[in-house]
């Protein structure tokens, strides 16, 4: 089935399910959904050609082979609808509560029995059984695991549609006589049941366990930060830039033209920019007249120790994303990276970035994050949603994990280049041309109180602040008028092994890190064995498997047990809470390494002890 019913089932303007989207590659995931609409039901899903396959089967999957459940085909459903929990609202389709019952992969199994039993099979063979009403597959789930049958049947009752199926469990190692699918009531996700679910206030109207939740323009944690902030130090935020007597004092810098008069035959693509070309900037010091640029490279924050209050300066919450220059002309947006990559193709929902903007030509500073279920910019999400390199090539990423395009900075609009604008100028400026909408927002800042918003990204667990002077101007460098302020440190350390997992954990226990000496040598120190989901142990297993080799690449011992060397090509960014003292037998370590995620866009030879131990204790 195509996306168009499940389109046509919905009034998207009333409930925030994704919207229809065909995926160009599947991950052969599979979820089970306990959903409590009219009747209470399970819907099995199967990732497979660029959406989710559904049937609703009214009494759940059973792990029993005697038990023959019924499966109704149901529309086809986009992937970003695989983690969905919560309640859809009251007069829409499916109307009920939701809760995640069970997660994993699947891959199809050949119909040909090779000795008696079902081997692995192919995708085509896959789709081959599915039209043919005879679908064999293997489940690898936290519930369902072992090999099942999907028998497409023929209904006598009237009126059917033909979409009545079976679900069987082949009787193999994971099947269990007997099977009561009511002794798991909970969800995998969120552990709530589906009556704890329906209670929560904050599932009231559907609650997505998507990272990002969309339509909001602010999350809530920042909202109450905003406020408590500018009720305790009557500070303004974005949208208040300049002092309320500076601007009695001065005329106005940025003002816009009465709006033209309407002509026969005018049309626009981009109302929003049209409208946005009569935006002045003459008045402001340090504008000058230019042709709009075709390279920038990002203004860079120094490291800093401390938060502080100041007058003369200005904070922002520090976004944990990819840092990007939005270059937009004729209606278009092109994406670059601070190494002058280009990240148009990567975010295709971002090519609508011109339509919050009201300027026939800008050129933007931001970053993209995506964000948790909270708001909070999570880089560890953004690995997801970009993949993972493998031997120079890109693994599939995650396209249903959304990213917004946090705005900070204005270099350059209409005919205007503001790069020697103080930066209270460009703010009130960029308030001014960008209209934030779900996909584009606005970094508020604050004058003066850097302690208090510290401690309030503390309080939410973030990266940590920025510090911007008022008056500062945009350098092309890193520059001391900027200063990133992390709440714990990062740090990016090369893999040179991974040790054996333990327990129930699979592929690897901790990953072997090492930095390079002044010599150039490789020293240890320490592993991470946090910050691993299984998906990201898998993967990274797969990367790190393929260079495995027999001689260790650290100079000197190795403070682990069960080590596979690996070949030092690949970078991980590490989150910790302090160096350890310095000791004869093996030097400085991480102390408390939490994994963040791969870094594709660092030279493992980047990587060195001295400047990193330096910079901290500076």
């Amino acid at each position: 089935m195509a996306l168009e019913e499940y389109k046509r089932k919905r009034r998207f303007e009333e409930t925030p399910e994704p919207p229809p989207k065909v995926e160009k590659k599947s991950q052969h995931r599979f979820v089970v959904q306990k959903h409590r609409a009219t009747r209470l039901h399970y819907d099995f899903r199967l990732e497979m050609e660029g959406v989710l396959k559904s049937w609703a089967v009214p009494k759940g999957p059973s792990l029993d082979p005697a038990d023959k459940r019924l499966a109704m085909q149901v529309e086809d459903h986009p992937v970003s609808y695989f983690d969905f929990e919560g309640t859809i609202p009251e007069g829409n389709y499916g109307a009920g509560t939701v809760i995640v019952w069970d997660v994993g992969t699947w891959e199809p199994l050949s119909p040909l029995p090779v000795k008696g039993k079902f081997v692995p099979g192919t995708d085509k063979e896959a789709t081959e059984m599915l039209k043919k009403g005879d679908f064999k597959i293997r489940l690898h789930g936290k519930r369902l695991k072992g090999d099942f049958a999907l028998i497409h049947i023929k209904a006598r009752r009237p009126g059917s549609k033909g979409t009545e199926w079976l679900l069987i469990k082949k009787q193999d190692d994971e099947a269990v006589s007997g099977y009561d699918i009511e002794q798991y009531d909970t969800s995998v996700l969120s552990k709530k049941t589906i009556t704890q679910m329906a209670g929560d206030e904050g599932a009231a109207e559907w609650k997505s366990s998507r990272p990002a939740s969309r339509g909001r323009l602010k999350a809530p944690w920042l909202a109450e930060t905003l406020a408590k902030l500018e009720k305790k130090g009557k500070t303004r935020t974005t949208e208040d830039t300049e002092d309320a007597e500076e601007d009695k004092r001065k005329p106005r810098a940025v003002e816009s033209q009465a709006k033209p008069p309407k002509s026969a035959g005018r049309s626009s693509k981009n109302s929003a920019s049209s409208e946005s070309s009569a935006v002045l900037v003459g008045s402001l010091p340090g504008v000058r007249k230019a042709s709009m640029p075709t390279t920038i490279h990002p203004m860079l924050a120094t490291s800093g120790d401390k938060p502080f209050d100041d007058p003369d300066w200005l904070f922002e919450i520090k976004w944990d994303g990819y840092r990007a220059v939005a270059f937009i002309e004729n209606g278009k947006v092109r994406l670059v990276s601070r190494n002058q990559n280009d990240l148009t193709g990567q975010f295709s929902e971002l090519h609508d970035l011109p339509k919050a903007v009201k300027a026939k030509t800008a050129v933007l500073d931001g970053e993209i994050v995506a964000l948790d279920e909270q708001g909070r910019s999570s880089f560890s999400l953004m690995q997801q949603r970009t993949g993972f390199r493998s031997g120079g090539r890109r693994a599939a990423g995650r396209s249903d994990v959304p990213v917004v395009y946090y705005v900070f900075d204005l270099i350059f609009v209409d005919g205007y280049d503001l790069r020697r604008v103080p930066l209270k100028g460009r703010k009130a400026v960029l308030a001014k041309v960008v209209a934030p909408n779900e996909l584009v927002r606005l970094s508020e800042h604050f004058p003066e109180r850097g302690i208090a918003l510290f401690n309030a990204a503390k309080q939410q667990g973030l990266e940590g602040i920025l510090a911007k002077r008022r008056d500062s101007l945009y350098e092309e460098r890193r520059s001391n008028e900027w200063r990133k302020i992390k709440i714990t440190q990062t740090i990016d350390c090369v893999i040179g092994g991974y040790t054996d997992p333990e327990g129930s954990r699979e592929y690897f226990g901790a990953i072997v890190l090492g930095l390079y000496d002044q010599k150039g040598r490789l020293v240890h120190v320490g592993q991470a064995g946090t910050g691993f989901d299984q998906a990201a142990l898998k993967q990274i297993w797969q990367v790190l498997h393929k260079l495995e080799t027999s001689r260790s690449p650290f100079h000197g011992g190795v403070e682990a047990a069960k080590v596979h060397w690996v070949e030092p090509q690949r970078v991980a960014e590490i989150k910790f809470t302090e160096w350890t003292h310095e000791t004869e037998e093996g030097g400085p370590k991480l102390r408390a390494p939490v994994f963040m995620g791969l870094r594709d866009d660092k030279d493992p030879r980047e990587c060195k002890l001295e400047g990193e131990i330096i910079q901290l204790r500076t």
